[in-house]
């Protein structure tokens, strides 16, 4: 029998049978799966919601109509915990004598927490440390020469010189060391107790001296430190007891760029209890099989939370508590798997299986399938290739992008081999989504091939304007087509993908700096499930310095350069700090045991 070169012909002739004969997924029926999951009824599914859960009973249900079998426990949904929101608690006070004057603020209308702000009490002396950067690239450090150690910082809003086009920092673009969570880390590896956070009113007199909404702001779930603004007119009298100029001193910052930090008199001194309360929920995969001859098998799957109301993660961020409906984003994969589930589910049994799988807490970092894969219900070692639909519904001039077509020896040859025939259609293979943002990623890290079907962002990601009347069906059911097609021939080809290690592309960012244009290459991919302590490596890649150091995937970074790390926020920040040719000790958890490493740091590739 003739072989092609990843396969057995008579297996392609089967398909392109197959695919020759009949439409795969009718598209108005594909329309009314996405109607309905990015419904107002949905309420935008975010994760932990009772929408989202009854989506995921509806998902359920249609497995169950289409024959398929469950595998958790005779059940089609695998729980798991997830901390979804953080919400103001009851006992938020904040109190503060100043020379002699004691006053309480009110919360939220004088003072608030971040939602990624450590609970509990804190007091002490303060220390004003200018807009709490360091930033060596820059020759820039608001915490020279100050000993912060179990003290209280105060820090500004934003950055230096932000209107100056010849600002070392960005200009009118502000860099990363502007972020909140950059504040944070940085006043944490300092020692500091606590943050107050307020604005550079000097360099925005237009605006209104408002607080940050709670629940709007992008971080870990407890970024390990007391974070808290006030209102600046809460701390002039800080300032004026200290014989200080607030605005002179932002003038004087802007001008040559020189640190203006000082310490309070002991005069003044805080004491304060922030109260954030963290709700932790079961929530769930939707999972089923469809068995094969063999126990090998293909996933196909998609996530099918969004993100509700908008909270932290919405682009529109007027409009957070509007439902962000996510009808691209990502009811458009979840009713492709459904619709592709439909359709396999009537065809004969073939070689290999197919697992189809919906995953919650997608847009949470990717807490579904992480779990998945480290509590697999099938073994892992069985699975030939992970294909991901993550937004096909938004086909514009027939470009599809996929990513993940190096993760495996043959993929590329396979569609190579298929899309010729789809002559509307463009495959556009440059994105370099091998490790990219999606579910697929939890498969790769896992040595999984795993390739990603996508049509490419639009003005309408993240918002409440992503609605089902802007959706291709048209155009998604001939994605759905040649996802079909090459997931017929993953079934029964005679050669099975063996996984590749690909290497980050000249232009994709280390995903453990997470920093673009600066900083140095480590090489470890994260991985985004919770409870870790520290940040744990999903993948080291190969020939990277964390390999060359010996780090391997599982193992927990608690530890970079002498600075405590528990989270990704606190290891980006602590990488951007050094340079290529650094060599940084770090230690981990390996198996729940201390080990240290040093790592020569290089050039990203």
């Amino acid at each position: 029998m003739r072989k092609w070169k990843y396969g057995l012909l008579p297996a392609l002739c089967i398909s392109w049978l197959a695919f020759g004969a009949a439409q795969v997924v009718d598209p108005q029926v594909y329309l009314d799966e996405v109607k309905y999951l990015s419904s107002r009824e949905m309420r935008g599914r975010a994760t932990g919601s009772p929408e989202l859960e009854e989506a995921g009973r509806y998902i359920a249900g249609k497995f169950h109509d289409f024959g398929l079998k469950p595998l958790e426990g005779g059940r089609y949904l695998q729980p798991f915990p997830v901390t979804t929101s953080a919400h103001l608690g009851k006992r938020n006070l904040f109190r503060f004598t100043d020379n002699g004057h004691n006053a309480s603020l009110h919360c939220p209308e004088e003072f608030i927490p971040f939602n990624f702000s450590s609970s509990g009490p804190f007091s002490g002396k303060v220390v004003f440390v200018g807009y709490g950067i360091t930033a060596p690239e820059y020759h820039y450090d608001d915490y020279a020469g100050m000993d912060v150690k179990g003290k209280v910082v105060l820090v500004l809003r934003h950055e230096p010189q932000e209107y100056s086009e010849d600002s070392v920092f960005a200009g009118r673009t502000y860099t990363l060391h502007a972020q909140f969570t950059s504040k944070a880390s940085n006043a944490k590896m300092h020692g500091a107790a606590a943050v107050i956070l307020i604005n550079d009113r000097a360099n925005h007199r237009s605006e209104p001296d408002t607080l940050e909404k709670f629940g709007t702001t992008v971080g870990p779930a407890d970024a390990g430190i007391p974070f808290v603004e006030l209102k600046e007119a809460n701390v002039e009298s800080w300032f004026a007891n200290a014989g200080k100029n607030l605005d002179k001193i932002e003038e004087d910052i802007d001008k040559d760029l020189k640190p203006e930090s000082f310490a309070f008199p002991d005069s003044l001194s805080v004491t304060a209890n922030l109260d954030v309360e963290r709700a932790v929920k079961t929530v769930h995969n939707v999972v089923a099989y469809l068995p094969g001859t063999t126990n090998e098998y293909v996933i196909i799957g998609a996530h099918y939370d969004h993100l509700g109301l908008g909270e932290q993660y919405s682009l529109a961020p007027t409009l957070v508590g509007t439902i962000h409906p996510g009808a691209d984003d990502n009811a458009s994969g979840t009713a492709g798997v459904i619709e592709l589930a439909r359709w396999f589910s009537q065809q004969p049994k073939e070689k290999r299986g197919i697992l189809f799988m919906t995953f919650s807490g997608e847009e949470l970092g990717l807490l579904g399938s992480n779990y998945y894969v480290n509590h697999p219900i099938l073994p892992l070692s069985d699975a030939v290739a992970m294909i991901n639909l993550d937004m096909i519904g938004r086909l514009r001039d027939g470009k599809v992008y996929v990513g993940g077509a190096t993760t495996g020896d043959n993929l590329r040859a396979m569609l190579d081999h298929i899309t010729p025939a789809y002559s509307d259609l463009y495959f556009d293979y440059s994105d370099g989504a091998e490790y990219g943002s999606s579910d697929h990623s939890s498969f790769s890290s896992k040595q999984v091939p795993a390739l990603f079907f996508f049509s490419g962002l639009h003005a309408d990601y993240h918002k409440p304007s992503d609605t089902w009347d802007k959706i291709n069906a048209p155009g998604a059911a001939r994605i759905l087509q040649v996802v079909a097609q090459l997931a017929t021939d993953l079934r029964e080809t005679a050669v099975r993908p063996k996984f590749m290690r690909v290497p980050p592309p000249p232009t994709d960012p280390d995903p453990s700096s997470a920093s673009a244009g600066y900083g140095p290459y480590f090489g470890s991919v994260p991985d985004f499930g919770e409870g870790s302590g520290g940040v744990k490596f999903a993948d080291v890649r190969e020939g990277s310095p964390a390999a060359k150091a010996h780090l391997q995937a599982g193992d927990v970074l608690v530890e970079f350069d002498g600075k405590r790390v528990q989270n990704l926020y606190d290891f980006t920040y602590a990488l951007r700090a050094r340079k290529p040719g650094d060599e940084v000790l770090v230690k981990v958890l390996r198996k729940g045991k201390p080990v240290e490493a040093h790592v020569m740091l290089t050039q990203r590739p």
